[in-house]
């Protein structure tokens, strides 16, 4: 064998001479190739071979572990977004907010809701096919002037950073975002089966379905309850207190929703059926309240009662 016959090149880069082999596959590698391992170095190849192979880590109700709460950063942008586009186009409001049903008239006025309706007037909210408004009112707070007004969004965003990102680190961001929106649903469709003609707006309904997490995940966990049990009792209390300006319907349909999705979270089996569980609950929630919506939009024009 000749020297020049003797000289071995890196198997990524054939010019590049290499006496190094890589750990796991055995091949040359040169500097640009190396990755350093437990023992020796790696190549690129393996390397990324061996990151698809690693089980990643999870929390304890199945989530990614991460420890940055960008879906609740999300949340509060697209919320502040929301209020921004409030306060420059007001009609935003009208338009987006919660309402079962209403009636409004040529002149823009708005009516209760009534059937048969006279032909000048136009239905509007849910029954005038406005579904979209079931969450879009999640996102709407009270304008200046109205009710609260800008301390309406401050609390709200307020307890939705603090808990938020609590819950968001022990169940990951796709459970996370799946709890939120379906409380916000739930709080929705509670307005929609008691106070159809109420307008209502504000994450009051997903804030209250992440305290009711916060309280299931304590439980599971073996938080030190005392201080769990006394945010919930004070989140209990302002529901109580705030019903005479806000809608406790949303507060407590966001409640019940966001605690019946965080024990199918807690409590499902830690196996691989885990994440079909978890899914199935929340599908299941999910259908039964687009059922509910279904059926008492239908009833306001003589269909079946809900």
């Amino acid at each position: 064998m000749t020297a020049e016959s003797a000289v071995t090149t890196c198997f990524r880069h054939p010019k590049v001479e290499s006496h190094v082999r890589c750990t796991r596959c055995d091949r040359y590698i040169c500097p640009d190739c190396m990755r350093e391992a437990a023992v020796g170095h790696q190549c690129v190849e393996c390397v990324k071979e061996g990151a698809r192979t690693v089980r990643q880590a999870r929390t304890a109700f199945g989530g990614r572990i991460s420890t940055v709460p960008l879906v609740t950063y999300l949340l509060v942008a697209l919320n502040a977004l929301a209020y921004l586009a409030q306060l420059v186009r007001p009609s935003v409001t009208d338009r987006f907010e919660m309402l079962g049903a209403g009636l409004k008239g040529p002149d823009g006025g708005h009516y209760l809701w009534q059937y048969p309706y006279d032909p000048v007037l136009r239905p509007e909210g849910l029954a005038g096919g406005e579904w979209e408004r079931l969450l879009t009112g999640a996102f709407l707070h009270m304008p200046p002037g109205d009710g609260i007004g800008v301390l309406h969004i401050v609390m709200n965003m307020a307890s939705l950073l603090s808990i938020g990102k609590v819950v968001e680190t022990q169940l990951g961001r796709v459970r996370y975002l799946a709890l939120y929106l379906l409380s916000a649903l739930g709080g929705s469709v509670l307005v929609l089966l008691i106070a159809p003609d109420q307008p209502t707006l504000g994450a009051s309904g997903a804030v209250f379905g992440l305290g009711a997490a916060y309280w299931v995940m304590g439980r599971r966990l073996g938080y030190d309850m005392r201080a769990v049990n006394q945010y919930m009792t004070g989140l209990l209390l302002w529901l109580v207190i705030s019903a005479w300006m806000t809608s406790w319907e949303g507060h407590l349909g966001g409640l019940l929703a966001g605690g019946v999705v965080t024990l199918a979270y807690a409590y499902a089996p830690r196996d691989g059926r885990r994440a079909l569980v978890q899914a199935g609950a929340c599908a299941a929630l999910l259908a039964l309240l687009v059922v509910l919506a279904v059926v008492k939009v239908s009833s306001f024009t003589g269909g079946p009662a809900a």
